[in-house]
């Protein structure tokens, strides 16, 4: 376990909340060789079934909503209306990235001679580092789109890098 902790305290309040572990480098190596690991097996997941997936996830958010912005009013200092409007924009920009897996389609371009055709391919892990000011709406902008197209994501919260 690493030995560096963090107290999470609520900005608007000065409120402690809890005091959490940091992962080391080496745990942070871990994980990200997990995600990698788990590309392998994410690339290889259907079109049409990511977008069900990705659709899942969006109604699993929405079922959750309210305690979502719960969270995210102790954890930003945000006011209730606001964090309602970022768990959902969060939900509602995973579930436009639900329909992008089945809208993946190359391209035929005309070259001297003959045709390129293009595909679309995932490329591996997605690291978001995700900003104090907007964390639910900004880290679903980077993983709902990088999850649609077949990637895997290592996503690190604001404060919480070594």
């Amino acid at each position: 376990m690493s030995a560096t902790i963090f107290d999470i305290i609520n900005p608007a309040t000065e409120e402690f909340l809890q005091t959490v572990e940091l992962a080391s480098l080496a745990e942070t190596d871990a994980l990200i060789a997990r995600a990698a690991a788990a590309f392998e097996t994410w690339r290889n997941v259907s079109p049409s079934d990511r977008a069900l997936l990705l659709r899942r996830f969006a109604a699993a958010v929405d079922a959750d909503l309210e305690n979502l912005a719960q969270l995210e009013v102790r954890n930003a200092g945000h006011t209730i209306g606001n964090a309602r409007w970022e768990a959902g924009n969060a939900r509602d920009v995973i579930s436009y990235y639900s329909a992008a897996p089945e809208r993946h389609f190359g391209r035929q371009i005309p070259v001297a001679g003959g045709l390129d055709v293009t595909f679309h391919e995932p490329l591996g892990v997605v690291g978001i580092i995700v900003p104090w000011n907007f964390p639910m709406p900004i880290a679903a902008w980077g993983f709902a789109p990088a999850l649609a197209a077949g990637n895997t994501v290592y996503s690190n919260p604001r404060n919480l890098r070594r």
